[in-house]
């Protein structure tokens, strides 16, 4: 019988703890940790003292590309980009301080963010399967989450949300909105 070590256990423990502290969903935790899903169960209850959403998550790479989210979701995206080349982490702990860095890039604009934790991580996994991706905006230089293969040489170019903002953008009171 092989023995789990209780180090490791404690800090998938952590992780967990974190991820609920920060509005992860089950299924991130159940990704992402090692523990079953009753004791994320649990563990959820004790934290927040309320049970854990149920339902599905989000499927679609269209959430990311509409025009708010498209900012918010590149923004994060270019964080977790330059901390992956910049330090070296473990892909979930990757994941916690880009996020933690929008949210606090957010946070200083006096924005409220559009993009969950669990969307960063939906988002991570469409790019790591090569169905989203960053390309530059051929105005600006910066660099946006767009579908896979939709622009590149011999294709149109893109032009991102910023330099080209839609007809009705900013008219709302919508949070979310960056100025």
């Amino acid at each position: 019988m092989a023995t789990r070590s209780l180090i490791a256990e404690n800090q998938q423990l952590t992780r967990a703890v974190q991820l609920i502290q920060l509005g992860a969903r089950m299924a991130v935790l159940e990704a992402e940790t090692g523990l079953s899903h009753e004791r994320l169960v649990r563990l959820h209850k004790e934290v927040t003292g309320q049970s854990p959403s149920k339902g599905q998550l989000p499927y679609s790479t269209d959430w990311f590309i509409s025009w708010q989210p498209n900012i918010h979701s590149s923004l994060f995206l270019n964080i977790h980009e330059r901390l992956d080349k910049s330090v070296a982490l473990a892909p979930i702990d990757l994941l916690i301080k880009a996020w933690e860095l929008y949210r606090e890039e957010l946070r200083i604009v006096d924005v409220d963010p559009l993009l969950s934790i669990t969307r960063a991580w939906r988002l991570l996994k469409f790019v790591h399967s090569d169905m989203l991706c960053l390309t530059p905006c051929s105005r600006c230089g910066g660099q946006f989450v767009t579908h896979s293969h939709e622009y590149g040489p011999g294709m149109p170019t893109f032009v991102c949300g910023l330099c080209e903002p839609p007809a009705r953008a900013g008219k709302g009171k919508r949070s979310g909105t960056i100025h």
